[in-house]
């Protein structure tokens, strides 16, 4: 048995944590899994939901995106193997949650390019430290999507400035596309030429989609990166995650100068997701 700390609002750390299983060949193990999401029953079908890792018994315990927790709060049971999943974090903030014992894993797997720091504190608290290509499981999308794919989980704001993002887009271009939007629900106020969608998972739509629109998440940069020169990030900001550096990144590996370069109207931090 796994138990699993994967806190958060979004799809974000489940996806992960389904893939990184996958990676390591581990899928069909069983998984408790502590987390407040409302999507956990379509993120992680079949897996038990636990209030804490205490109320699990385990041989092994993941810690995924937070070495400490989202607040620094984690206790981790002794006697048991850990297991921190490692993705981008805004290290400067994250950091001052620390609490003073730190965390102690048996192996780190890196899922993504860290800030040095945080790569440099793993190494000191991880008796392994291994870099971690995800897989996802096989899926399939009964959707069609011929023109502009737009995906993203929420806040409704968010989808909103996502769908307005991609429409100034295309009207810059001149181009008259077909929209979709992926999303768990239909936001007010969309538009009415925007079709939507509840799918999950999203990403098998990349393969047809003439362009696609999403935040800077993890799993959305990571998922649809075999379709990067059809991929247009806008990131948002959020607490934990760096959403910027993420698509700063993409865009000096792949020289697209307008990914990323939209900011939002939002100027505060929004809640800690994927």
């Amino acid at each position: 048995m796994i138990a699993c700390y994967a806190r958060g609002a979004g799809l974000g750390h489940l996806t992960r944590v389904r893939a990184a299983l996958r990676a390591l060949g581990r899928e069909d193990e069983p998984v408790a899994l502590v987390s407040g999401s409302p999507f956990v029953q379509r993120g992680a079908p079949g897996w038990d939901v636990v209030p804490s890792l205490d109320d699990v018994r385990a041989d092994e315990v993941w810690i995924d995106a937070f070495p400490a927790g989202i607040n620094g709060e984690l206790e981790i049971p002794d006697g048991r193997r850990v297991v921190h999943l490692a993705r981008l974090l805004r290290w400067p903030v994250y950091e001052k949650l620390l609490p003073a014992v730190r965390p102690r894993f048996d192996v780190t797997y890196v899922c993504e390019p860290l800030a040095p720091a945080h790569e440099a504190f793993l190494r000191d608290v991880s008796d392994e430290l291994k870099p971690l290509k995800l897989v996802d499981p096989p899926a399939r999308c009964d959707v069609q999507v011929d023109g502009w794919l737009i995906v993203h989980s929420g806040p409704d704001d968010e989808i909103r400035e996502l769908v307005g993002y991609a429409l100034d887009m295309a009207a810059a271009e001149g181009a008259s596309p077909t929209f979709t939007l992926i999303a768990p629900r239909r936001p007010d106020g969309l538009p009415a030429q925007v079709v939507h969608h509840d799918v999950y998972p999203a990403w098998p739509l990349g393969a047809r989609a003439e362009r696609i629109v999403t935040a800077g998440g993890f799993n959305a940069v990571r998922q649809f990166a075999p379709w990067r020169e059809r991929h247009r990030i806008m990131p948002f900001p959020r607490r934990l995650d760096d959403q910027f550096a993420r698509a700063a990144r993409v865009r000096a590996e792949t020289g697209l100068e307008d990914v990323g370069l939209r900011s939002t109207s939002g100027t505060g931090p929004r809640p800690a997701t994927s």
